[in-house]
């Protein structure tokens, strides 16, 4: 068998031999992804568009406010609250469409000034689709910040008023031959302490062109409450983990990175959602079948799928832009 010239998804075993027994299984796998690719070709304008959906989903800033979408079909309200409207839990109800999503425009104030401001806190109150009233973190929200004194996570509003302006571009000449040194930014200090993405800039970045390498794989940087899984329970797919700072301070260590030469890879963990539902997508409009298969599969479902392809390629326009 000619593997290498195989178009059904074995092609693979040519450079993978052991692979052989498992064929079948490519092949089926191929043909579910052919299928889910071409369901998104004719019902969603293609997938680079589909892609993009974190530009309609959660906030969303236009001259006249934000406009916010939640998916929560199964939930029986969803208002937004948080410090904008002193916590108030009824006065920013939002509509559910026949796609189950939610959603609600937030207007500027009369003088134009935004109502919600950066760096201010937002929750979800929601009424789930058993009845229970309850406070969830936005879904697609690219910061969330643990409560000082508290281990409970709570939404942050991120819209600084200056964005960060990019110095280097991806480097043009990819090296034939990588070698990627492997770090965990919380880690990387000699201090008993966990680091941030600054110390990093200032101090890994020199020791790791230092040490030979043009690359580097940056571990488990999304959000995670459990902060000894090292960041493979993660619970806020869009954010970083606040640990180690914002996301403007990620941006400079991936910039002078680049400014280095070095080629960077985002650990971004797809297959290691945590199951917790306060701070987490679990149970999240009261179902255990919405961002998971229900009972004991509780693996993700198609429109999970989907999600994780908009995160993907968030993280790629925002960390990678140029």
């Amino acid at each position: 068998m000619d593997w290498r010239s195989q178009t059904d998804g074995t092609a693979v075993i040519a450079d993978d031999p052991w692979l052989e027994p498992y064929a079948d299984i490519l092949r089926a796998r191929y043909a579910y992804y052919q299928r889910m690719k071409r369901n998104i070709e004719e019902h969603e304008g293609g997938l680079e568009k589909f892609s993009r959906g974190y530009e309609i989903m959660g906030f969303n800033k236009t001259p006249e406010g934000v406009m916010y979408r939640e998916w929560a079909p199964n939930a029986r309200m969803l208002n937004l609250t948080g410090d904008f409207n002193h916590w108030n839990r009824e006065s920013h109800r939002a509509v559910k469409n026949k796609y189950g999503v939610w959603e609600l425009f937030v207007p500027n104030h009369p003088d134009g000034t935004p109502a919600i401001h950066h760096r201010s806190k937002i929750k979800i109150f929601m009424e789930t689709a058993t009845g229970e009233h309850t406070y969830r973190i936005p879904a697609w929200i690219s910061r969330v910040e643990q409560e000082s004194g508290n281990p409970t996570y709570c939404g942050i509003y991120w819209d600084p008023p200056k964005q960060y302006e990019w110095k280097n571009p991806i480097p043009a000449k990819r090296p034939t031959n990588l070698k990627i040194y492997e770090t965990h930014v919380g880690m990387s200090s000699i201090e008993p302490k966990v680091s941030s993405y600054k110390e990093f800039t200032r101090d890994v970045l020199p020791h790791i062109v230092d040490l030979g390498y043009n690359a580097f794989q940056l571990m488990a940087i999304m959000e995670h409450a459990y902060y000894a899984s090292f960041g493979y329970q993660v619970t806020n797919f869009f954010a970083i983990s606040s640990r180690f700072g914002t996301p403007e301070e990620l941006m400079e260590l991936i910039d002078t990175a680049h400014g280095y030469g070095l080629v960077v890879l985002l650990d971004v963990v797809h297959s290691h959602a945590s199951k917790n539902v306060d701070d987490g997508l679990n149970q999240f409009d009261g179902t255990d079948h919405l961002y998971f298969h229900e009972g004991g599969r509780g693996i993700t479902r198609f429109g999970t799928r989907g999600f994780l392809i908009i995160v993907v390629t968030k993280y790629k326009d925002f960390y990678f832009p140029i």
